[in-house]
C-alpha cells in the first residue's frame, strides 16, 4: 500500500458499493421548480409549468416557487416570509429544476437572487447538498446556452448533482399556444428528455445522496475540531 501521511489516515474511507445500494425510499420523488421572470406573460414560467406536469406524470410531487415578492438578496432579513418560503421549498426537495429567460446573454436576475437566497450551509445542514438539478432556459432570440451553461456552475457551486441533459427553448414566443402549453417540437421532445431523466437521477441517488457527498477533507475538519476540543477540556 501507498505510504500516507499519518494524520490523513483516521479519516480516510474506502468506497463500499452497499453503501450506495440502500433500501429504496416509496415515497413521490420531491421536486422543487424554480423560474426566473416576473412578466406577465413569463415563457420560463410557461416552460416551469409544462415541465411540472411531466413530473407528475412520471410520479413525482412537484410544487413551483414563485419569485414575486421575494426581496433582493441581503435586502431583507432571512426571517422574510418569502424567503422562508424558498428555503423550506429547497430543504423538502430532493431535486430541483432551474428555468431561467436568457436576458443580456446570462441568466434573470430574478432567477439569480433565488439562488443566492439558498445558502450553502446553515449549520451543519447543506441544504442543497446530494440533490439532483435540471436546468432549462428560453431565449426571444436564436438558439442558446449562455443561461444554461451559468446554471451549471451555480448547481456544481451549491454541491447538487446536476444531469447531463438540459433544455434551451429558442425563439419561446413561437413555442407556446394560445393557453400557454407548448407546442409539439424537437424543443418539446427535449422537455420531455430532461424531465425524464431528472426522475431517473433522482430515484437512483436519493437514497445514498448523503453518502455520495461524503468528504474526506470535512471529516478531517471535524476530527481536528474535535480533538481540540477535547485537548481544552483537559486543560
Amino acid at each position: 500500500m501507498t505510504d500516507l501521511p499519518a494524520a490523513s489516515i483516521d479519516s480516510l474511507v474506502v468506497p463500499e458499493i452497499a453503501k450506495l445500494r440502500p433500501p429504496s425510499s416509496t415515497h413521490k420523488p420531491r421536486i422543487l421548480i424554480l423560474y426566473g421572470s416576473l412578466r406577465e406573460v413569463s415563457y420560463s414560467r410557461l416552460l416551469a409549468h409544462e415541465a411540472a406536469r411531466l413530473l407528475e406524470h412520471f410520479g413525482c410531487e412537484v410544487r413551483i416557487f414563485d419569485p414575486a415578492g421575494l426581496p433582493l438578496p441581503d435586502a431583507e432579513p432571512t426571517t422574510h416570509p418569502k424567503v422562508q418560503e424558498l428555503r423550506r421549498l429547497s430543504e423538502w426537495s430532493e431535486g430541483q429544476i432551474w428555468v431561467s429567460p436568457e436576458r443580456h446573454g446570462s441568466m434573470s436576475g430574478i432567477m439569480k437572487a433565488q439562488i443566492d437566497w439558498i445558502p450553502l450551509a446553515v449549520g451543519s445542514v447543506r441544504p442543497t447538498q446530494g440533490k439532483t438539478l435540471a436546468v432549462m432556459q428560453v431565449s426571444g432570440g436564436s438558439q442558446s446556452f449562455n443561461a444554461v451553461s451559468q446554471l451549471r456552475i451555480l448547481g456544481r457551486w451549491m454541491r447538487m448533482i446536476t444531469i447531463p441533459n438540459q433544455s434551451s427553448v429558442a425563439k419561446a414566443f413561437q413555442e407556446f399556444d394560445a393557453e400557454g402549453r407548448m407546442k409539439p417540437s424537437s424543443y418539446y421532445d427535449r422537455v420531455v428528455d430532461v424531465c425524464e431523466e431528472l426522475v431517473k437521477f433522482t430515484l437512483l441517488t436519493r437514497d445514498c445522496s448523503s453518502y455520495l457527498t461524503d468528504r474526506y477533507s470535512e471529516r478531517k475538519e471535524d476530527a481536528d475540531k474535535l480533538e481540540k476540543r477535547v485537548a481544552l477540556k483537559s486543560i
